[in-house]
């Protein structure tokens, strides 16, 4: 069984000014199955965001139909299934590392000394357990990263959902972030992860699918969609194409 099923979704938003809708996904299909690491790649404005948010219920889509382990992603408790680090957030900065892991951990309505245990080796996972007592205003761009992946990762998730994960993080804070990444793929975590650092989803991605403007390009895994060059160039060579494909069609007055 999969455990993300997406299948055929469309979503739009109403114009604020003028009548009519502005189309954000158009009949997005794809599967994440147990085990896989998986890039939800595509320029800004392509629609990942929008996608993330149906898929944990923020917003509903129009059409189409989401599931978690064959559940309908509407169900209530198919939240608690789910880890998720959005691209921004806010972190309790008067609290330490240790601390706001407990906050998160008593939303899941995790038992005391489950929860220890868990922080105790999440801390240690994301190396942060020599800084657990450390406030979290003093921490690093990539000090904060980690340990919103620490709490994404609290309640045991049966999917683990990071959107943007390196965005405006240093060379430095990128390689710890790919080796977190790299040590959940050993430990058989299940990811979606969107991100614009395409050489580094090279190495961890087991699949991929690509969106331009709300549409699905392409999807499959990694040797699939990179043949003889790399992920960025072949994801470069899709892009202009679908964009050189709209102009020609909006050029013939069809809409793309």
């Amino acid at each position: 069984m999969n455990v993300l099923d997406i299948q055929q979704v469309s979503k739009s938003y109403h114009k604020s000014s003028k009548k009519g809708r502005i189309p954000a996904l158009f009949e997005v299909s794809f599967e994440v199955g147990p085990g896989q690491v998986f890039g939800l790649l595509g320029p800004n404005g392509a629609g990942k965001t929008t996608l993330i948010k149906c898929v944990l219920d923020l917003i509903r889509a129009d059409r189409g139909r989401i599931s978690l382990q064959g559940v309908p992603s509407t169900t209530v408790y198919c939240r608690c299934w789910v880890g998720y680090l959005p691209e921004d957030y806010v972190l309790l900065e008067y609290l330490n590392a240790e601390q706001f892991l407990h906050v998160v951990g008593q939303l899941f309505e995790v038992p005391l000394r489950e929860r220890r245990r868990r922080i105790q080796k999440l801390l240690d996972q994301v190396g942060l357990a020599q800084r657990k007592t450390t406030k979290i205003k003093a921490y690093s761009k990539g000090m904060r990263q980690r340990l919103g992946v620490a709490q994404a990762l609290i309640n045991n998730p049966k999917l683990l959902i990071l959107d943007e994960p390196n965005e405006g993080l240093d060379p430095l804070g990128r390689a710890d972030m790919k080796a977190l990444l790299l040590d959940l793929k050993q430990q058989g975590a299940t990811v979606l992860i969107s991100s614009h650092v395409l050489a580094e989803l090279e190495h961890i991605c087991d699949r991929a699918a690509i969106l331009n403007e709300g549409k699905l390009l392409k999807e499959g895994t990694i040797e699939a969609l990179t043949r003889d060059q790399s992920l960025e160039a072949s994801f470069i060579e899709l892009i202009q194409s679908a964009r050189a494909q709209n102009r020609a069609l909006a050029q013939e007055g069809q809409t793309p």
